[in-house]
């Protein structure tokens, strides 16, 4: 009997489960799209194209490790180096020596900025010709001498550059002219210039260290023998790879990307799933709830609980997998278009493909039908177990209060969101503000079990001023009183929207803002000399010292540092020193707290700590600590100054020589100058322009100076935006649902009021000032969730409270009073349409 009611409800009253079939589709749509990114995270890999002809290749570990005691067991986390990781050049002569190897190239690259003629190149050493097999060779002239260097054929025709040319260079390690010494021809290589091997080891900006050695075999030598041998002669000193793995050498950024894609399928999906099955269940269980009287009939006329439990779990069967599959598609593209966008904004290596695998898909439908199944338990377990002589007129009355068992639930979720604040608070501003979700979740929960009692106390605070609105408010304050299960079912979207869109819009607004005050308020320098290129060389600030009028200049390389906190790895941004330390107040004043920053350039063993990470780490004024440089070098400096504007700067300085060996492209991001007394600003300015750094000098006042935010920031703050539309826009998406749905339920109550004499306008007033009810209360309770999870958060970062800019707070506020009216109007005017009487005599 009950697979038959089950198909029957679903066939002859699919409007009934229309609401059911949308919460559950979008649910599975983002269940998939994140766990797409998820497979693709796990699964990365790019097949390699420089080291295609070399079947072994030695190259440092991209990532820093450390081990850290769970419980009993000991585990072993990583983090990518921010910057590119570099071996010792000494293994090439190691590696070399080994019987089965019959060559050992070393490759290093390094950027070379277009210049006049030329367009950007990149550098190596001349031994890494015939890398990427013997196609690559030299076809005209001869190999680069000390002041020489070859180019390949292509670049140097388009720029009309034969052998025996000059040509002006600029590298990390300096600008120089160079002759073209011959051409080669290197098909996977690119635009590449050549330069002798000593040469390229001083120009590269790290001497002694390359990227990579791409071994060959001796004749009979396979590839498990060598990579066997190799693997013995570098021990810990370095990483062999085979395979695929060449791939991860060829673009070490696929280490960052595989982190990044796993965070955000796994963190946020596991957020985002838990919202979709939050959702999911809050909709069933109103669509289930609404059919109370179905099933209080059933049991008059004699069905066993059992059978009632069975008829929803069908129904459910029918419904679920048929949503879920639906979801695929919209949730593959959404995807593909996230991913998409991640490629584009450099965080996903070139080559890489996303992993549409079975998994996801399975793990949607799955979930949207185990949520599916247990809130429908859970809505039919009152029907079910009334008796049947009590059944009808139990369901025509709503309960008097929620039970016992869901009450005390609510507030133990209340107090763990209380909880998790008041610990969020203790911790610095990483760990609190992953912490952030965890806290929304747990308040979100209490919200959805206490829902009844939130609803109660919004219309007693609301109710005397609704009935002094006449007629339309008064209804409106009896009926969301006396209906406050079904005003709880409706506030719960909106206080998710709210609470979560909130959280994570917010969150990045209070940092943008932190960060431009800091640098209004950091910054002194007269002039902030840019590139239109890559960077600035080495030396750009000791020439822009001798440029007449200028007091101070002081050169910045972005870098990071990486740092260990709580068992647990982070990066930090760092700031590379170059120029005279006591010339440093000169061009920047960041709040210096204890120490000085003049003794920053006393030994390249000395750091500058921003007082959130000097917390941190336990450290003050005298203290070493412990640090990695961006590709993962261990050094203890010690802290001679603690300051407060790291935000919008560094969290860490440093001397630039200390710095300049371990970073991807040894290019400084800008050069501050300060004028010195009665200068003329406007000739300092044109001379400082004539500082040709690659790619062309920019020269801009304080005013013009940009926080150049480290990549990964850059990404947090799109993500977050990204992350607030995905759930804001499904939670938006459900919310409207919920809303029709229980208007649409309220055929026979429209009909009574009509027929009692109720005008068409009085009922959509009173369903006007509910809405507003529900929007009122939904924005107070969301807000006041975003605000308590905000606070540590905000304090932690950026040292201040939360900044809700009302360009962003009042369309968020305006958006959800037009989806609840626009919810609630439209359905109301469809029943209003209708004649009171056939209104009342319509199938429920």
């Amino acid at each position: 009997m009950s697979n038959g009611l089950a198909r029957a409800s679903v066939r002859f009253r699919p409007a009934s489960f229309a609401g059911t079939l949308i919460a559950l589709l979008l649910g599975a749509a983002v269940v998939v799209a994140c766990g797409a990114l998820l497979q693709t995270g796990l699964t990365v890999g790019v097949a390699p194209q420089r080291y295609a002809g070399a079947p072994v290749v030695v190259a440092a570990d991209q990532a820093v490790k450390i081990s850290a005691k769970v419980g009993r067991d000991t585990e072993t986390r990583e983090l990518t180096t921010p910057e590119r990781a570099r071996a010792d050049a000494a293994l090439v002569s190691r590696i070399a020596a080994l019987s089965g190897v019959a060559a050992a190239r070393p490759d290093s690259a390094f950027p070379l900025p277009a210049g006049a003629g030329t367009p950007a190149l990149t550098g190596r050493g001349y031994a890494a010709l015939g890398i990427a097999g013997p196609a690559d060779k030299l076809v005209e002239g001869r190999a680069p001498g000390a002041n020489e260097v070859v180019l390949d054929a292509d670049t140097a025709r388009a720029a009309r550059l034969a052998p025996g040319a000059s040509l002006t260079l600029t590298a990390p390690g300096g600008t120089g002219a160079y002759r073209v010494s011959g051409l080669a021809a290197a098909q996977s290589a690119g635009p590449t210039a050549w330069f002798a091997d000593a040469t390229a080891d001083r120009l590269s900006g790290h001497p002694g260290r390359i990227d990579a050695i791409a071994v060959q075999p001796r004749e009979g030598v396979d590839r498990a023998a060598l990579a066997a041998q190799v693997r013995q002669a570098v021990g810990a000193d370095a990483m062999v790879f085979t395979g695929d793995g060449r791939g991860t050498v060829e673009q070490p950024a696929i280490g960052e990307g595989r982190t990044l894609l796993m965070a955000l399928g796994g963190t946020f999906g596991g957020y985002a799933t838990m919202t979709a099955i939050f959702v999911v269940m809050s909709t069933v269980a109103l669509a289930t709830g609404q059919r109370a009287r179905e099933f209080a009939l059933l049991r008059a006329i004699g069905a066993t609980p059992r059978q009632i439990r069975r008829t929803i779990a069908t129904e459910a069967m029918l419904v679920a997998p048929v949503a879920g599959a639906l979801g695929i598609l919209p949730g593959l593209a959404l995807a593909r278009w996230w991913f998409d966008e991640l490629a584009a904004r450099g965080a996903v290596p070139q080559g890489v493909q996303l992993d549409v695998g079975p998994l996801p898909m399975l793990a949607a439908i799955l979930t949207c039908t185990l949520a599916a199944l247990t809130a429908g338990f859970l809505a039919a377990r009152r029907p079910a177990r009334l008796r049947p002589g009590q059944a009808l007129g139990a369901a025509a009355v709503e309960p008097a209060r929620p039970g016992t068992v869901r009450t005390v639930i609510g507030l133990v979720f209340a107090a763990g969101g209380v909880a998790a604040a008041v610990f969020a608070a203790a911790l610095d501003g990483m760990n609190a503000a992953n912490t952030a979700l965890g806290v929304v979740m747990c308040f979100m929960m209490a919200v959805a079990l206490l829902g009844p009692w939130v609803a109660r106390i919004a219309a007693a605070v609301v109710g005397t001023p609704l009935r002094a609105g006449g007629a339309p408010g008064s209804l409106a304050a009896d009926n969301t009183r006396a209906n406050a299960r079904r005003l709880a079912s409706a506030i719960t979207p909106i206080v998710l929207v709210t609470a979560f869109c909130g959280t994570l819009l917010f969150l990045q607004s209070t940092i943008s803002h932190a960060t431009g005050e800091n640098v209004r308020n950091g910054i002194t320098a007269d002039h902030v000399v840019g590139s239109t290129g890559p960077g600035l060389p080495a030396g750009t600030a000791e020439r822009a010292a001798k440029v007449p009028g200028v007091d101070a200049a002081v050169g910045v390389l972005r870098t990071a540092a990486v740092y260990e906190h709580s068992q647990q790895l982070a990066s930090a941004t760092a700031l590379g020193v170059d120029g005279d330390p006591a010339r440093l107040a000169r061009v920047l004043d960041l709040g210096v707290r204890g120490g000085s920053l003049a003794d920053l350039g006393h030994g390249d063993d000395t750091v500058a700590l921003d007082v959130t990470l000097a917390d941190a780490l336990d450290a003050k004024v005298g203290d070493r600590v412990s640090l990695r440089l961006g590709d993962g070098t261990p050094v203890r400096p010690a802290v001679v100054a603690v300051y407060d504007r790291g935000l919008g700067f560094g969290q860490v300085l440093l001397p630039r020589a200390a710095v300049a060996g371990h970073v991807t492209a040894g290019y400084d991001s800008q050069v501050l100058v300060a004028d010195a007394p009665g200068a003329d600003r406007a000739a300092v300015t044109a001379a400082l322009a004539g500082l040709a750094g690659p790619g062309g000098t920019t020269v801009t006042d304080r005013a013009g100076f940009v926080a150049q935010s480290d990549k990964m920031m850059e990404l947090n703050a799109w993500a977050n935006k990204v992350m607030a539309g995905v759930l804001g826009g499904f939670a938006a998406v459900t919310a409207a649902n919920t809303l029709v749905m229980t208007v649409l339920d309220r055929r026979r109550e429209v009909a009574l009021l009509r027929l009692a004499g109720t005008t068409r306008r009085q009922v959509r007033g009173m369903m006007r000032w509910e809405a507003l009810l529900v929007a009122a209360t939904g924005l107070v309770v969301g807000g006041a969730i975003a605000w308590i999870a905000l606070v540590p958060i905000a304090r932690g970062v950026a040292n201040s409270s939360p900044y809700v800019p009302p360009a962003l707070a009042l369309p968020l506020a305006a958006g959800a009073v037009l989806l609840c009216l626009g919810a609630t109007g439209l359905p109301a005017r469809a029943l209003l349409r209708t004649r009171p009487v056939e209104l009342g005599a319509a199938r429920q």
